[in-house]
């Protein structure tokens, strides 16, 4: 009952607007998003992977100043946050962010492996040409960024091809995805955000061995025109850890989240609509 008019309020009006959705719920909206990101063409798909590696750039110059003002990684990782709050806030998207929602659509049978195939090879293609204009970008701004950004695309490079960068690279590809089901599994705007900012220094604080993330970095190396490294060392690390990431997000993550809601798979599964 109100206390003014005595009038009852609608049951739906007693129910707050950032109740968290139960797995089977947040799972119906995976599958529901998933279907729409491979079913957009392919400019928009362009489109919105360009921005993404664009977005990655703001956190990027946020963690190239805060790393120079205080030698701290962890301090970096927090500035970097910016980031993954402008992927959020502005719907762009990382091939990392394409494992749980569109992997859901295929395995409910609402999208098709070749529709997811196109998704990713797109969003890679589209997250580094736009990540590598606006390191580009960013090192003719910030001259005084140079040696920061120098040293922490090759941290990544010395990492080379072991079982300590590979587990990195599997870690990352974990937060990342965990991120996207947190997000997934509320309605508040306030929990899609701490979950962004929370995974984006977990990511970035923690040197997580990141593909799209690390190769922004190097990138900014590359533009100094002084990096102890070429692109062919970037491109060959770059795919190590793309399938480190895959590992962790697909492999752990996505397969594990969908054993929480076999029964709702089943029902997805028993109505395609593809």
């Amino acid at each position: 009952m109100t206390a003014d008019t005595g009038m009852a309020t609608p049951a739906h009006e007693d129910r707050p607007e950032t109740e968290d959705l139960t797995p089977e719920r947040a799972f119906r909206r995976t599958v529901e998003d998933g279907r729409r990101r491979i079913g957009r063409p392919l400019p928009a798909m362009i489109a919105t992977g360009v921005v993404g590696g664009m977005d990655i750039g703001s956190g990027i110059l946020g963690l190239l100043l805060v790393e120079q003002a205080t030698g701290s990684p962890l301090l970096g990782g927090l500035a970097f946050g910016i980031a993954f709050v402008a992927l959020l806030l502005a719907r762009s998207e990382l091939f990392t962010e394409g494992f749980l929602v569109p992997v859901s659509a295929v395995v409910a049978r609402k999208a098709t492996v070749g529709g997811l195939a196109k998704l990713w090879g797109v969003t890679i293609v589209a997250n580094l040409l736009g990540g590598w204009f606006i390191t580009w970008l960013l090192m003719l701004a910030f001259p005084e960024l140079h040696g920061t950004a120098i040293k922490a695309g090759t941290h990544f490079v010395n990492l080379d091809y072991t079982g300590r960068s590979f587990a990195l690279a599997v870690l990352a590809g974990l937060t990342m995805t965990l991120m996207t089901w947190m997000e997934n599994g509320t309605e508040s705007v306030t929990g899609k955000i701490a979950a962004a900012w929370g995974i984006a220094w977990l990511l970035a604080g923690g040197q997580l061995y990141h593909s799209i993330l690390d190769s922004l970095l190097m990138f900014a190396a590359l533009h100094t025109g002084h990096a102890p490294f070429g692109y062919l060392d970037w491109f060959t690390r770059f795919w190590w850890a793309a399938l480190g990431n895959t590992v962790g997000g697909v492999g752990l993550v996505t397969a594990l989240r969908l054993l929480q809601v076999p029964h709702r798979v089943a029902v997805e599964r028993a109505n395609p609509e593809v």
